[in-house]
């Protein structure tokens, strides 16, 4: 975790602590990893919905992981399990919806 990864930084607060925008980045990449090379030829998936906990302040130096694990497949929604921690134990934790979407399509749509 640097500076650059702060609440003060991202400007979603004034501390120097990691924030809650970066802790569900790293938790939305560990998604994106976890099926890396499973979905349809052109097939992406995105983000839908996101509900988190941010448990303990973690200062800037701290290394962090998150992780996510595929719980289920409901048609093209696909839902995670999050967690994101560091030596000392659990920092934060919650669920993601991610849907598949066709690449091509999607971007066509956008506004």
């Amino acid at each position: 975790m640097t500076e650059a990864d702060t609440a003060e930084a991202l400007l979603t607060g004034n501390v120097p602590v990691l924030a809650t925008p970066r802790l569900v980045a790293l938790c939305e990449e560990a998604s994106c990893l976890a099926i890396e090379g499973q979905l349809p030829e052109g097939g992406t998936s995105v983000a839908k919905r996101v509900q988190f906990d941010h448990l303990v302040p973690v200062g800037v130096g701290v290394k962090v992981w998150a992780e996510a694990t595929l719980d289920r497949i409901e048609g093209r929604r696909l839902v995670f399990s999050l967690s994101v921690s560091e030596d000392g134990g659990l920092v934060a934790a919650g669920k993601l919806v991610r849907v598949v979407v066709d690449r091509a399509t999607f971007l066509a749509n956008v506004r």
